[in-house]
């Protein structure tokens, strides 16, 4: 049975390694699954993934992102699907046959997730890389014709924002994973930041968001783990 906490995924994004061991140890009671992204893993490598997985017993989402030629995706998802990870990210970007070639490189032994538009790119940011007014005029149109692609393309699920999750699961099922970044709790929604495309906790898990990403809300307070805490009330009381 699923429990609360993973529900919540918290960011190790920082800058070295001991501090993420830091909030690995203050977190792991309260927290399902860490995501390691780019910054961590360029510093600290595939030893905090281990550190996390197997001294802590805890689940790592490895948000690196990949985009390229599908046969360097292929043997990169291949080197992954051996670091005991639950989840790893591609672009959805341009081409089918990547996100192919990250399925078939995971060897069944991660779930592939499509990224499918950043939670900090803005409908005029769309407007000026060329997108036709379609997608620009209601970028939720593009996040979907992407997640169909992924899940055509066999992927477990897709990384979108809160206010996508709905129509996805709608549209492509209740089992297709949709992870949320841009998720702001109820004391702190009104805080302008990069993310643009934001959703509450609570908001995000009644249109069936399955995994909530929150970082600064967490990382920024005095007392992390009393903010995860609250997070986890939110999504209580949303469930």
């Amino acid at each position: 049975m699923k429990k609360l906490k993973d529900y919540l995924i918290f960011p190790l994004d920082v800058p070295s390694e001991k501090e993420a061991r830091r909030y690995i140890e203050v977190l792991s009671d309260h927290v399902g699954i860490f995501k390691v992204g780019l910054e961590l893993f360029i510093k600290a490598g595939p030893e905090i993934v281990k550190y996390i997985t197997e001294a802590k017993g805890s689940k790592v989402f490895l948000d690196l992102k990949l985009h390229d030629i599908p046969e360097t995706v292929f043997r990169s998802m291949k080197i992954i699907s051996d670091l005991n990870v639950t989840y790893a990210t591609v672009h959805c970007g341009e081409s089918a046959d990547m996100l192919q070639a990250a399925v078939e490189g995971s060897n069944g032994k991660v779930g592939v997730l499509g990224v499918t538009i950043l939670t900090s790119v803005t409908a005029d940011d769309l407007t000026s890389s060329g997108f036709k007014e379609e997608f620009t005029a209601d970028m939720t149109e593009l996040v979907l014709k992407r997640a169909a692609i992924a899940k055509k393309s066999g992927c477990t699920g897709i990384v979108c924002s809160g206010l996508e999750v709905k129509n996805i699961k709608e549209s492509l099922g209740r089992d297709f994973i949709t992870i949320t970044p841009g998720i702001r709790p109820e004391w702190e929604i009104a805080v302008k930041d990069d993310q643009k495309r934001v959703a509450t906790p609570a908001s995000a898990i009644k249109d069936g968001s399955d995994h909530l990403v929150i970082g600064r809300p967490i990382r920024d307070a005095k007392d992390p783990k009393e903010a995860a805490c609250k997070i986890i009330e939110e999504i209580s009381k949303a469930l």
